[in-house]
């Protein structure tokens, strides 16, 4: 960024004290002249050392104002911005955080969370955690780096812990300094001790709760862990008694006497509170005896050195892809064989048939050639089979009734007695009372009469 000309930030007298006199600056040329300064150094890539205590809560709040500065255009005195940022924490080095250390941020216009409670293996050694802020209405970024270094801390750890679930509270709730600070009282004055100290906070989600429904302002859930350097006191171990541990069975609240205590502000699930006593922890390693399936010690793996000689494929790509297309070569040759030269022929065939198996064949063939050829054809005569030869009264021969005029696929396959020629037409019943015979009923009167003669 380039520095604002000496112009730009009023009086040149005022900052030489040479030319008009020895006149200051306004307070006015001073507030601008600072924010100036403010704004161009906040730009410089800076690191942060905060030193956390093994084995107690961390919690690094990423403030949202801390880096809207960063971002350009610069906000102006007086001037409020309101861009949506996110954060994106990591191990330098590495593509996420150390398995201590936990992040948290609901929404992009509120703070982000750095919690978690540093463990011994790393104490003395710095942690960088590389924080980036991305602007999301600008797409710019910035990152800076937050060093942590963790010291030892006095009587770590503190040998009794007990974990309280709270139900009405998320985890980025709880973190917050005022509500953790007035847990911890309403702690203190149940238990009672010298020394108190919030060691984690999990969110119940990271525990496998559920998601709650939004209704009802349904919270998440939070168990914290706190621990003290003297025995638990009589009201927290109420909830080990017998009626208190059928009440949880059966899902129904314990009855705790120091509960009140809690209410005001913090519902706690009595039933999954964990009381843990260092002092009485009986240390469970034990001896291996090697024996049968169990190997020997080979010690520490050593990964071979990068001195090591190029090996080639190249004979072992062959062979892998050789063997078996030489295979397959062979069975397919073998298949041709057999389907190609060990044909018997037609001529064979015929000599081991019958001759009535072949005469039928090839007379079934014939037929089949037939009804074939006929069927593409349609302009042929109708068959004889299909049409009356004899009249049905006189008996006479009757030609075929069908001209060459007429369309054969339009002709009936069989002939009605109302279309046939030569046909003698003979009264039928009239309206007036006179009757006549039919075609059909003297066809009928003609049989009969033949059978009384016979």
């Amino acid at each position: 960024m380039q520095l604002p000309r000496w112009w730009e930030l009023g009086d040149p007298c005022a900052w030489t004290g040479q030319g008009r006199g020895t006149r200051r600056m306004s307070p006015a040329t001073t507030g601008t002249f600072l924010l100036t300064v403010y704004t161009i150094f906040s730009k410089v890539h800076s690191d942060r050392n905060v030193y956390p205590s093994a084995g107690v809560l961390f919690v690094h709040v990423l403030e949202r104002e801390y880096f809207k500065g960063e971002f350009p255009p610069y906000p102006k005195p007086g001037e409020i911005s309101n861009d949506p940022i996110t954060f994106n924490t990591n191990l330098m080095g590495y593509p996420d955080r150390p398995g201590w250390l936990r992040y948290i941020q609901r929404t992009p216009y509120s703070d982000g969370v750095l919690y978690g409670s540093p463990t011994a293996e790393n104490v003395g050694k710095p942690t960088v955690i590389e924080i980036t802020a991305y602007n999301r209405r600008t797409f710019e970024t910035t990152r800076h780096n937050l060093i942590i270094n963790i010291m030892s801390a006095e009587d770590f750890p503190l040998p009794y812990q007990a974990e309280f679930f709270i139900k009405n509270m998320n985890v980025e709730e709880m973190l917050a300094s005022e509500v953790l600070g007035d847990f911890l009282g309403a702690v203190k004055n149940v238990w009672q001790p010298e020394r108190l100290n919030a060691i984690n906070i999990t969110s119940a989600l990271d525990r496998g709760g559920r998601v709650p429904l939004p209704i009802n302002d349904m919270k998440e859930g939070v168990y914290v862990m706190v621990g003290a350097d003297v025995p638990f006191s009589s009201c927290l171990r109420e909830v080990e008694n017998p009626q208190n541990q059928l009440r949880c069975s059966q899902e129904m609240e314990p009855v705790i006497t120091c509960d009140k205590k809690f209410r005001t502000q913090f519902y706690i699930d009595w039933c999954k509170i964990s009381l843990v006593d260092k002092t009485k922890q009986v240390s469970t390693y034990q001896e291996v005896i090697r024996g049968e399936g169990i190997l020997p010690d080979g010690g520490e793996y050593k990964p071979p050195s990068d001195s090591l000689k190029s090996r080639d494929y190249y004979t072992d790509f062959l062979i892998t892809l050789a063997v078996p297309s030489a295979v397959a070569l062979l069975l397919f040759l073998i298949l041709a064989y057999i389907m190609c030269c060990r044909r018997e022929g037609v001529e064979k065939r015929n000599m081991q048939t019958p001759d009535i198996q072949l005469v039928h064949h090839s007379a079934i063939q014939k037929s089949t050639k037939e009804l074939r050829d006929m069927s593409k054809n349609r302009e042929i005569a109708w068959p004889l089979s299909t049409l009356p030869v004899f009249h049905p009264v006189t008996g006479e021969i009757i030609p075929p009734l069908h001209a060459d005029s007429y369309e054969s696929t339009n002709m009936p396959l069989m002939q009605t007695q109302q279309n046939l020629p030569h046909q003698t037409q003979i009264p039928q019943q009239q309206t007036t009372g006179d009757f006549r015979l039919t075609t059909f009923q003297r066809f009928e009167a003609s049989i009969m009469t033949l059978f009384i003669r016979f």
